[in-house]
């Protein structure tokens, strides 16, 4: 039987070339009118990301009742950047309707859009960023329950170059401002295409010096909510395969 979780979805290229990636973190400005990426892998994306919200729910969203108003801010945030005109639900360009549900804010906003939405707020008297909202539904080899309300540097222990950079970092998601997001993207070969790849941080890395057939790309977003102050990171995910797309356009 055909294991929809897995069955590989691939984009045609990515929107950017891979071979400009830039040395940790990488990170570049860009205006807020492009944040949100609709490409040809939109509707069996968003398939997918219906599948995991509605069949492993506790897999794929966590949010920290403390984060509810910077949850509620990103779900309004998301919905004016790709559906202005919504009001009591969204059409997907899909053609699935969705309906906008404020209860559930992560959930609600992980129906809409492809991007992964994270969740990092600096709590008083704290030095670093935790994670404490989450919709993930394309986890590259890490697990959203175990990162939940972590820090930045706890959230990457199995990425032995980030323990170099942690600082950098910090210092990127104190010094965002609103309006003036940034991004970066990383670019990975793997053998596998699945997209739903959760992993625990005590497992074996998987080995990168193997050539695999699919270029794993991640988009990723850093931005300022003005008003709960909260920091966003968005990851949309590209996956293509080697032999049949490129990976610029």
């Amino acid at each position: 039987m055909r294991d929809e979780m897995t069955e590989p979805i691939l984009q045609a290229s990515t929107p950017y070339d891979v071979a400009d990636q830039k040395p940790l973190p990488g990170i570049r400005p860009f205006d807020m009118a492009d944040w949100l990426i609709r490409d040809d892998a939109f509707a069996a994306q968003m398939a997918l990301r219906d599948r995991l919200l509605a069949g492993r729910r506790e897999d794929v969203v966590q949010l920290d009742q403390a984060a509810r108003p910077a949850a509620g801010e990103l779900l309004e945030t998301v919905l004016q950047h790709a559906y202005p005109d919504a009001c009591d639900t969204v059409a997907r360009p899909d053609g699935v309707t969705v309906p906008i549900d404020r209860d559930d804010p992560l959930g609600t906003a992980g129906r809409l859009i492809q991007e992964d939405l994270c969740l990092l707020e600096k709590r008083e008297g704290a030095a670093e960023h935790v994670l404490t909202g989450a919709v993930l539904c394309f986890p590259a080899n890490w697990t959203l329950r175990e990162k939940f309300m972590r820090p930045l540097i706890s959230i990457h222990v199995p990425v032995p170059e980030y323990g170099d950079i942690a600082r950098r970092v910090q210092r990127l998601f104190d010094g965002v401002q609103v309006g003036r997001p940034l991004w970066r993207f990383n670019a990975l070969d793997y053998a596998d295409p699945t997209l739903h790849a959760p992993e625990l941080e005590n497992r074996p890395r998987p080995d990168r010096t193997v050539p695999g057939r699919y270029l794993r790309s991640e988009r990723q977003c850093i931005l300022r909510l003005p008003e709960t102050r909260a920091v966003v990171f968005s990851i949309h995910t590209f996956m293509v395969d080697k032999q049949t797309g490129h990976a610029e356009r």
